[in-house]
């Protein structure tokens, strides 16, 4: 389960920098080359023209987008770390569900402050049950084995 997290982390981080491609693809797979037919549309159109003019106007912007793949690729090596010993490190799997408890919260604050459509907040929130599922049947299967005393 852990394993899972990692990847997604990973794979999380290293999209992020060819995010205007795979949101074009993205566009391109779910509505073909149509006029925007809804809010998220629009703003998935919205936000690639956004990226494309900052990477050209503004570049160092983007930093950002290099930090945070750095941070989930640096949570990923945290999960499977703990993979290696789960019962030692479960303050790993804890503080991770406390991350995904938290991920509506912050999306519930910043979704209306940065303009992004009621709807995108359910996508970002998606990731919260997705992580969490699997760092629970770890976390849970972490106390059956502390209590059957093989650790």
């Amino acid at each position: 389960m852990l394993i899972i997290v990692a990847v997604g982390l990973f794979l999380a981080g290293v999209t992020i920098w060819p995010a205007v491609p795979e949101l074009k693809a993205c566009v391109r797979l779910a509505w073909g080359d149509a006029s925007p037919t809804g809010e998220i549309h629009a703003f998935v159109l919205k936000a690639i023209a956004a990226l494309e003019m900052v990477n050209a106007q503004y570049p160092f912007l983007l930093y950002a987008h290099d930090w945070l793949a750095f941070a989930h690729i640096m949570l990923a090596i945290l999960f499977a770390g703990a993979a290696r010993d789960p019962v030692r490190n479960k303050w790993i799997i804890q503080c991770g569900l406390i991350m995904c408890a938290t991920v509506p919260v912050l999306a519930g604050i910043c979704h209306s402050m940065r303009g992004l459509p009621a709807g995108w907040f359910w996508i970002d929130f998606a990731f919260a049950p997705g992580a969490a599922l699997p760092l629970w049947i770890a976390y849970r299967d972490i106390k059956a084995l502390e209590q059957s005393g093989k650790t």
